[in-house]
């Protein structure tokens, strides 16, 4: 992970962008950061991007911030 930038949370995985393997691979380590399933996240913009929009369930967004800034 790189951290935060500008209100972006930057991460870099090593998974090549092949038939959804980086997706994967991000959604993963963004379960383990955050200690919660993998289902519980979803990527609902930029499938095919190297920008992308996640969404969380089960947290607030005030929890998923602070969930974050700890690990960084």
């Amino acid at each position: 992970m790189l951290g935060f930038t500008d209100g972006v949370l930057r991460v870099k995985v090593a998974a090549p962008p092949v038939k959804g393997k980086a997706n994967r691979e991000l959604l993963s380590f963004l379960s383990r950061l955050l200690g919660i399933k993998e289902r519980d996240l979803a990527i609902i913009q930029g499938q095919t991007s190297r920008n992308k929009t996640v969404a969380v369930s089960g947290l607030s967004n005030q929890q998923v911030l602070d969930r974050l800034q700890d690990t960084c």
